[in-house]
């Protein structure tokens, strides 16, 4: 993807943040949310020599929900 591309694409997301910022965020280490940029699940943004990510798309990849399982606790 040309530079071009990733800048656009980072206007018109929300909020860029480092990655110590995002991991503190998410109670997670940074090389976690390294991994995740190394595997595709998260998109990382250069800037400069940072490299940024963007806290709402970090939420929705990131959050998963658990369902409960009544009844199993235990067992």
């Amino acid at each position: 993807m040309r530079s071009a591309d990733i800048q656009r694409r980072a206007r018109g997301h929300g909020k860029l943040v480092a990655l110590a910022d995002a991991a503190e965020e998410f109670s997670v280490s940074v090389k976690t949310i390294r991994r995740r940029i190394a595997d595709g699940t998260v998109t990382g943004y250069r800037v400069g020599r940072l490299i940024r990510v963007d806290l709402d798309e970090l939420r929705e990849r990131l959050a998963v929900t658990i369902r409960a399982i009544r009844g199993r606790i235990g067992a």
